[in-house]
């Protein structure tokens, strides 16, 4: 009689796979430009791309934006960045799963402090800065990560590689139309969170976007697979 052996399962795979975190935390990139871009004077603390040029417009003496704030989040993003590549350079040859959930749940927390400050001082100068430098540090250590990762066309911070890619390798542009769903889902992903972003800040505070923010990001890091 012959007995057959269960193949063991492969403890990566087990959770929601990386495509689908990557989407979700797109998203959170919307939530989190809306609260700093609109709540916290005109500064993004996600998009660096767009935080260069308005750096440039405040420099310039362009009215509503802030030289200090700016540099404030560039600085936190980049030291945010310098940690997810020290942490990667450790952990990134180990486990993907345990590597992706520990940095989700680092951003979980950062963001959850941020929504807490927002509730407890909304309005002061000291949150405005705190608010910016927490959550820029967040997402520089998230884009590390996301980077390290290398799941393709899925950066969760800036889209204009995205759309490029979009229009440049569809059909009408001569390619053959490939990773287009992704890519389109990272479009929607950013655009939702930017609208629900907008929308709870402008009737709501900052408070509430930052903690579904958070909400999302410790659900991820309780769920999230190391496969795509």
């Amino acid at each position: 009689m012959t007995t057959q052996t269960d193949t063991p399962r492969d403890p990566e795979s087990r959770g929601l796979p990386l495509t689908p975190a990557l989407l979700a935390l797109t998203m959170v990139s919307g939530l989190i430009d809306a609260v700093s871009y609109l709540g916290l004077g005109h500064v993004f603390t996600a998009n660096m791309t767009g935080n260069v040029v308005v750096l440039g417009f405040a420099a310039a003496g362009a009215p509503g934006f802030s030289v200090p704030h700016t540099l404030t989040s560039l600085c936190c993003f980049l030291v945010g960045a310098v940690t997810g590549g020290r942490i990667a350079a450790r952990f990134g040859k180990g486990s993907r799963r345990s590597w992706a959930r520990g940095t989700f749940a680092a951003e979980a927390v950062l963001t959850g402090a941020c929504a807490a400050v927002a509730f407890a001082a909304p309005g002061a100068t000291a949150t405005a800065y705190t608010l910016i430098a927490v959550t820029a540090l967040a997402m520089g250590l998230r884009n590390a990560t996301v980077r390290k990762l290398g799941v393709a066309d899925l950066t969760t911070t800036v889209l204009t590689m995205t759309l490029t890619g979009l229009a440049a390798d569809s059909r009408l542009g001569g390619g053959a139309g490939h990773h287009y769903p992704r890519r389109i889902g990272s479009v929607v992903a950013m655009l939702a969170g930017a609208l629900l972003g907008a929308s709870l800040v402008l009737h709501h505070g900052l408070g509430i976007p930052l903690l579904i923010a958070a909400l999302v990001a410790a659900a991820l890091a309780a769920t999230v697979s190391g496969r795509e």
